[in-house]
Order: structure tokens, then sequence, then C-alpha cells
């Protein structure tokens, strides 16, 4: 299936991602726009922004439409958190977004890596605002409450698709267990204003009428910001693509979101969970009066 214009980037230019790529690599550090194939790293390491991947690049899940490498994950690295904060630092980032690979080898699923993470961004450039695009720490209670206490203005968790698709699409996960995380975070925070946020992707074969459900699944258990893109495969050997959503279509659940009472809704055939992440978080602080 031919991608549709919309789709169609120009390609990225070189200078810039020798440059970011250089910057990650002094800090052994990882980059989810690269291990991910994000189609708009061009974009973002042309204006010297980057999703941070901790714990490593090998993922102990192996979802259908993801990327990152499947296998055995080596240790963490105890410095990795300091590596990070002095490379956001030295990017002049003033909205750090990290994430990770999925750790289900580690007893906490790496949350504590996740918090002294957090806690050092903080240490080095205190006037910035981190978001964190979590896994599920396979419902651990105690997992999450680590980085809800490192206090990072955004915890993310994306469900990604309908529960329809999760046995071929995420079959390692659970679809309520990533909704009750949701829910845990507004539960086990004691700061009201904390944003909660998820995403989905569409064009894997699901309809308009279960998106819509799963909006309001979210809404109910909590969430109160979405992002919608299009899914695109890897390779071959990934999910294939069933349909490349039209913009209008994305517009239109983007204005069905509001209406449902998300505070806000990001929407778009190039739209990932941490595209534009900061420019979101400043217009949502400063429309709803959240998190600072």
């Amino acid at each position: 299936m031919q991608k549709p214009e919309w789709l169609v980037l120009p390609a990225p230019n070189a200078q810039h991602m020798d440059n970011i790529r250089d910057l990650l690599g002094k800090g052994h550090l990882h980059s989810v726009c690269e291990s991910a194939q994000c189609p708009n790293i061009g974009e973002c390491f042309a204006n010297k922004t980057c999703t941070f991947m901790i714990l490593g690049d090998i993922c102990t899940r192996n979802c259908a439409f993801c990327a990152v490498t499947h296998g055995k994950p080596g240790l963490p690295d105890p410095d990795e958190p300091e590596k990070l904060a002095l490379t956001a630092k030295q990017l002049g980032l003033r909205h750090v977004v990290v994430t990770s690979v999925t750790r289900d080898d580690l007893p906490d699923g790496g949350a504590g890596h996740f918090a002294e993470t957090i806690k050092a961004i903080k240490r080095e450039t205190p006037d910035v605002t981190v978001e964190v695009l979590i896994p599920d720490f396979k419902g651990n209670e105690a997992a999450l409450q680590q980085v809800i206490d490192a206090n990072p203005e955004v915890i993310n968790h994306n469900v990604e698709t309908i529960p329809r698709l999760y046995p071929t699409v995420r079959p390692s996960a659970k679809y309520q267990q990533s909704l009750q995380l949701l829910r845990n975070v507004s539960r086990l925070s004691t700061r009201q204003s904390i944003t909660t946020k998820s995403g989905l992707m569409l064009g894997l074969g699901e309809t308009k009428d279960e998106v819509v459900q799963v909006m309001k699944d979210l809404l109910e258990f909590g969430c109160n910001t979405l992002t919608i893109g299009q899914y695109l495969a890897p390779s071959p050997n990934h999910h294939p693509v069933i349909e490349y959503v039209h913009p209008d279509q994305f517009n239109e659940l983007s204005e069905i979101g509001t209406e449902l009472g998300f505070y806000q809704v990001v929407s778009g055939p190039l739209v990932r969970s941490s595209y534009h992440a900061g420019e979101s978080f400043a217009r949502l602080s400063s429309e709803c009066g959240l998190c600072r």
C-alpha cells in the first residue's frame, strides 16, 4: 500500500542528525526517535529536541507494531540518569520527555530508574518540566508510586490501540491494566494538577466507534490529554497498515475528544506521543492552569 502525500516527508538534514547522535553517543544514551523509527526525527533533531529512552535499547516484550529490538537486555546503567540530565541541560531543553523499553526482567520494571532520572533532570535544570512515557510495570502500584513521588509534570502511558486488537498488536499487555495505571496516577498522586496522558494509533484495523469508546474509557479512568496518530509499519515483518487514515478523520476525532471532555487532544497523521510535547504542555498549562 503506497503512502499518501500527507505522510511523505523530506529527508532529514544529515548534519542535524549527526550533531544529536554525537551528543547522545557521548553519554551512551538512546533516543526513541531512532529506536522506534519516528517519521518526525528530522524535524525534532533539527530543533535540538529528542525523546530520551532509558534502560537500554532492548525490550523484553515484542509488540507487533514496534521497531524497538526485542531480546534479553543488560543491566541498567547507574550513571544514566545524571548523563541524561546533563545532556538535556546542554541541549537547553525546557520540557524533557523520557521513555523506556519495557523491562519485565526488573523487579520494579525500571520505575526506580525513572525516578532517579526525573530527580537528576530537576536537580540540573530546576525550571524544566518533565514528561515521562512509562510502561505498565505489570500493574505494580509500588513501582508507579516511585515515579509519581519524583514529581514529573506529565505521566503518559499509551493504550496504543482498541482492546479487540490487543491479542495481535499488544499480546503481552492488558487493556484494563493500562486503564487502571492511568486511574492510579490520579489516585496515588498528592498533586491534583498532574497531567495524565495517553496515545492511540490508527490504521491497525479499528473502527471509528471503537476509537470513540476507547476515548470514553480513558476519560472514565482519569486520563485528561490524548494523542492520536497514524500507525506506520516499521518493516514487512510487523503488523501491516490496514488503512491510511485521512487528516479530516483525525480532525473529527479531535473535535469528538474535546466534546467528550479531554483537556487536550492532539490528533493528526504524524502525531506521536512526544511530538511537539513541550509546546502542547505549555499550551495546556496556559489554558487549563495545570501542573505549575
